[in-house]
């Protein structure tokens, strides 16, 4: 039945369910990570490939930063839409920050915005710019479906349909390599307009997919929902906005990293080829990063009140931290480093030295991943979003902190100052949010 409840389907919580639960998730973010260094090979291989990587990796920040109010529409529809009054006013709140966040980025791509802020605030040469902005103009439609997708995905998740989520991300990675590989083969666009190009397209065919495999569970809500169905208490304006700016703050903070992160290397030593390298170090980072990523859904529709299944999730979680920074250690360490990023990402062999040592300060990343994944899922249970917004406050100031330092004060090059910076900034998130799930009494016990 699809609106049972969690206690009918899963008695006794043990690995192993939270295991098939996390499966298709993990799967879905897995496929995701695959996506970037899929298309930062396509333009490693096309034509002035350091300048393209550069574009794509700016207006990726950019398309990323837009993005981040609507993130953590998962996260809201998994917990708060059990009926036809909550999946409406849900709805209809998706749907307003969808047409507000394309508005602002249709305003920053105006020419005198955006050329301030490629060239003059962050220092990019003018034909790296304009490639930039032409990148940036096909990614307009990526936030809004973003958001679109999001919503019914964590419908489907509150209702153990993970799988379904899954396939729509097959459906993204099968459109958006298509993309590529037509444009690549039959047009003349630069690499970077190539990869914003097959992103948007896979987002939004993706977006479509998971509406349709929602049909029937929407269908549902709309007439009412089975008797046993509660709906949320948060269903006020007020309430719904306390419970969601704080976590849409939280995506917005968190990934303003990313442009800040390309003023920053823009400012230091080897600029150009810091911008070129860091999102493809990021592509392999995103990779290990996915089980954190996929185990806070996982978290959020799982734990329940009492010490049993808050222990086995931090029990599962321990694991997965531990194996998913291990395997990326043994990349990094090892020379499968060189192969992945000069063979398979198809850097040159000056971009591909350059990647290594960021790839290893990242190692602990995936690990710190899934530990924050675990305390942010408890705060969000609790209906207590707003110290996961300090944390993450806490960590976009640390690393624009360290990156000064490590860029103005110590001469780093950019994208290893880049590296140091964020893993500073996570182990200070991790450490308040630690210190304050002690003090709340709103958690689950």
């Amino acid at each position: 039945m699809i609106f049972s409840s969690l206690n009918s389907q899963t008695p006794e919580l043990t690995r192993r369910k939270i295991a098939i639960f996390w499966l298709p998730l993990f799967s879905t973010w897995l496929m995701m990570g695959v996506e970037g260094p899929f298309i930062a090979a396509v333009i490693a291989r096309l034509a002035d490939a350091k300048f393209n990587l550069a574009a794509y990796g700016v207006a990726f920040s950019l398309g990323m930063f837009f993005e981040s109010p609507i993130i953590m529409m998962l996260s809201a529809a998994n917990v708060l839409v059990k009926g036809r009054r909550s999946y409406l006013k849900l709805r209809r709140f998706n749907n307003l920050l969808n047409l507000l966040i394309t508005l602002a980025l249709l305003l920053v791509l105006a020419p005198p915005v955006f050329y301030w802020l490629t060239e003059r605030l962050i220092g990019m040469p003018p034909a790296v710019a304009r490639l930039t902005r032409q990148a940036t103009l096909l990614l307009l439609p990526w936030p809004a479906a973003i958001g679109y997708r999001r919503f019914y995905q964590g419908i489907l998740i509150g209702n153990h349909m993970t799988r379904r989520v899954a396939y729509g991300t097959v459906v993204r990675l099968a459109s958006m390599a298509a993309m590529a590989l037509m444009l690549r083969l039959f047009s003349s666009l630069p690499g970077a307009c190539v990869g914003a190009a097959a992103l948007s397209t896979g987002v939004v065919m993706e977006a479509l997919a998971s509406r349709l495999m929602a049909g029937a569970l929407v269908g549902r809500l709309l007439a009412g929902g089975p008797p046993e169905a509660e709906e949320p208490k948060l269903l006020s304006n007020r309430e719904l906005a306390a419970f969601y700016f704080p976590l849409a703050l939280t995506s917005l903070l968190g990934l303003a990293v990313h442009p800040m992160m390309s003023f920053f290397l823009g400012k230091g030593r080897l600029p150009i080829e810091s911008l070129a390298v860091l999102p493809v170090v990021n592509s392999l980072i995103f990779i290990f990063r996915s089980a954190g990523l996929s185990f806070q859904e996982t978290a959020i529709a799982l734990l329940k009140k009492g010490d049993e299944s808050r222990r086995k999730l931090r029990s599962f979680a321990w694991l997965l931290g531990a194996v998913s920074s291990g395997l990326l250690i043994v990349i990094a360490f090892s020379p499968a480093v060189t192969i992945w990023f000069r063979d398979i990402s198809g850097l040159s062999p000056e971009l591909a030295r350059l990647a290594v040592v960021p790839i290893r300060i990242f190692t602990l990343i995936p690990a710190l991943e899934v530990l924050l994944a675990f305390q942010r899922a408890r705060f969000v249970i609790g209906n207590d979003t707003r110290p996961i917004t300090v944390a993450t406050a806490i960590e976009v100031s640390v690393i624009a902190a360290v990156l000064l330092l490590a860029v103005s004060g110590i001469d780093l090059v950019g994208v290893t100052a880049a590296a140091l910076a964020a893993l500073s900034g996570r182990l200070c998130a991790i450490t308040y949010l630690q210190l304050a799930g002690r003090k709340t009494r709103r958690m689950p016990a």
